[in-house]
């Protein structure tokens, strides 16, 4: 099953950003977010970032999840 995410906010571009899943053509990668989440940035302080919305933020995390979800199964395959 594709996320949300990768149905309607995953933009990779080679030419942008080093060809990181960005989201919405914006410049502001999937990584850019988780990082700022994991620094301890709040939601809304996220938020002051032009353009970016909440469905954004749950977005990058259920890119995540889904992205992990993947690596395991494929782990377990092995």
């Amino acid at each position: 099953m594709r996320s949300k995410f990768a149905e309607t906010h995953s933009i990779v571009e080679p030419d942008k950003r080093g060809g990181k899943p960005c989201i919405r053509r914006m410049r502001i990668t999937v990584y850019d977010v988780l990082g700022w989440l994991a620094a301890g940035m709040s939601h809304a302080e996220i938020l002051d970032v032009p353009e970016l919305t909440e469905t954004d933020i749950r977005a990058c995390l259920e890119f995540a999840a889904d992205r992990e979800h993947r690596l395991v199964a494929s782990v377990g395959t092995i």
